[in-house]
């Protein structure tokens, strides 16, 4: 066994950590979440991750994403997430698709070849689109609410989209997914009142954001692939 996964093979055990390796993750959205996906994903011998993401990596994602350092600004945020990925894990084969996923699109992706689909993106039709496709298929899949706009990571919970509360974004999901007769979609989300924030003069409003909530978020949907993958909880 190789030495940095004794710790992990502790846990998992030798079958387990062999199913991870053979596991196929895709990760939609490579950032304040699910940059932190992926990291721990590499750091627990998933054999091959799919990443999807058209943006580069900005200054204003140095308070919150693991892949943004000064180096990798204006870097595509998959080629930096790919770079960090083969740091740790140089076996993994990782993939990078400069993709805004978008039902217009959508075809364009064959999700029944993976063991588990991560939605960490913030466009709605996109993490629509990818709840009625999964669910469709029978793939696994696990959706982050709203991580913006939130001060502590320890009111982040797992859960059916039917049994959320407060997240607005969850809200706007389970009216969408009830009218398209998703029955089930697993997500993690907060319970947390959002913090109401207002644009400086001309800027368009986006929401604040922590080096604590969405990486907790990302850390979290982590664990639930790997358990599913080799426990099936």
């Amino acid at each position: 066994m190789e030495e940095r996964f004794e710790r992990l093979q502790m846990l998992y055990s030798r079958q387990g950590i062999e199913k991870l390796k053979n596991a196929k993750i895709a990760v939609f959205g490579v950032g304040g979440v699910g940059g932190y996906v992926v990291e721990a994903l590499a750091r627990s011998a998933v054999g091959r991750i799919d990443i999807f993401d058209n943006d580069t990596v900005a200054p204003s994602n140095l308070n919150r994403q693991i892949i943004a350092v000064t180096e990798t600004i204006g870097m595509k945020k998959t080629d930096a997430a790919a770079l960090r990925v083969k740091s740790i894990a140089p076996d993994c084969d990782v993939r990078g698709f400069d993709l805004f996923y978008a039902p217009d699109n959508a075809d364009s992706v064959d999700l029944s070849q993976y063991d588990y689909v991560v939605d960490a993106v913030d466009f709605v039709p996109a993490k629509i689109e990818l709840a009625v496709r999964c669910e469709k298929l029978g793939v696994p899949h696990i959706s982050a609410m709203g991580a913006g706009n939130k001060l502590f990571p320890q009111l982040l919970e797992v859960a059916d989209i039917y049994k959320t509360s407060v997240c607005p974004l969850a809200r706007v999901m389970r009216r969408e997914l009830k009218k398209r007769g998703v029955k089930k979609l697993l997500c993690v989300y907060s319970k947390e009142e959002p913090v109401k924030t207002a644009p400086k003069d001309g800027e368009k409003l986006c929401p604040g954001s922590n080096a604590f909530v969405p990486p907790t978020a990302g850390l979290i949907i982590a664990s639930q692939v790997v358990n599913f993958i080799t426990k099936g909880i």
